[in-house]
């Protein structure tokens, strides 16, 4: 529904680049799915009509890789930014894709861990 979908100019553009050289490449429509299942729903729908999905995350990337070049739906993952268990022990969290680093250290205050840039997760 509306608040969790937008055809709007503004909220393309701003879906349509990032921080990197590449010019601006909107999608056709942006969508804020807030679970695992309206990801897996939507995924399956744009590849039933071969519909380009491009994921969306902070827009911070330097690479272009959120241009949608062929148009297509955007799925801003923001509003899926639960941290879903932390395991002190094995130094090791697990989140759900819209967790910013920024996010994650704040809730890692006070266990004498952080997550610094640059980190590569597996």
């Amino acid at each position: 529904g509306a608040p969790n979908v937008s055809t709007a100019s503004a909220v393309r553009e701003q879906h349509g680049h990032d921080e990197s050289m590449h010019p601006c490449a909107p999608p056709d429509v942006v969508v804020w799915p807030q679970a695992v299942g309206q990801v897996q729903e939507l995924a399956a729908l744009c590849h039933r009509c071969r519909v380009p999905m491009v994921p969306f995350g902070t827009g911070t990337g330097l690479e272009g890789g959120v241009n949608a070049v062929q148009g297509g739906v955007c799925f801003d993952l923001s509003r899926m930014d639960a941290i879903a268990e932390l395991s002190l022990e094995d130094f090791s969290v697990t989140v759900e894709p819209g967790v910013t680093r920024k996010a994650l250290n704040k809730h890692l205050r006070g266990t004498g861990l952080w997550f610094p840039v640059g980190t590569v997760g597996v």
